[in-house]
């Protein structure tokens, strides 16, 4: 799995001019599941994801957490983490897992943020089209790959 997050002041995922999910301040994570990830890998980085400290404490530094702030999460399938650029122009999504796969991962990794953060997230619509707009705060975003760990 990867995932690209962001922190955030304010985010929303709209559908067909609808707003389906908003939230303040918080992380957007836009998420790609390819044929290989397991429920090890969502248990890995929904953790990774809610104690990652990225918020800044009384003195700016940051120090703190999404959990310890009472911040919220608005999460966004993206298959297209899992582009390959090696050959040509146009990325290859080859990697990238297919609805039957990514579909059960993609909503248990949902119960296991939701869990783990303990109040309920947004998401977007498995396999939209989805206007998503986002306000960054620093900028800060951080990429992270189950498989490779870092």
């Amino acid at each position: 799995m990867r995932a690209l997050i962001q922190r955030v002041s304010s985010a929303k995922v709209s559908i067909d001019g609808k707003i389906k999910s908003s939230i303040g301040v918080g992380m957007l994570v836009l998420l790609g599941i390819e044929d290989a990830d397991i429920t090890e890998d969502i248990s890995w980085l929904s953790l990774k994801i809610i104690n990652l400290r990225i918020f800044p404490d009384a003195e700016g530094v940051m120090n703190l957490s999404v959990k310890d702030i009472g911040g919220e999460i608005l999460l966004i399938s993206q298959f297209t983490l899992h582009a390959s650029t090696k050959k040509g122009n146009r990325p290859s999504y080859i990697k990238a897992a297919k609805p039957d796969v990514a579909i059960p991962l993609y909503e248990s990794f949902i119960l296991h943020l939701e869990m783990d953060l303990d109040k309920k997230i947004g998401t977007g619509e498995f396999g939209a089209d989805m206007k998503v707009e986002l306000v960054n705060d620093g900028p800060v975003t951080i990429w992270i790959d189950s498989k490779s760990r870092e």
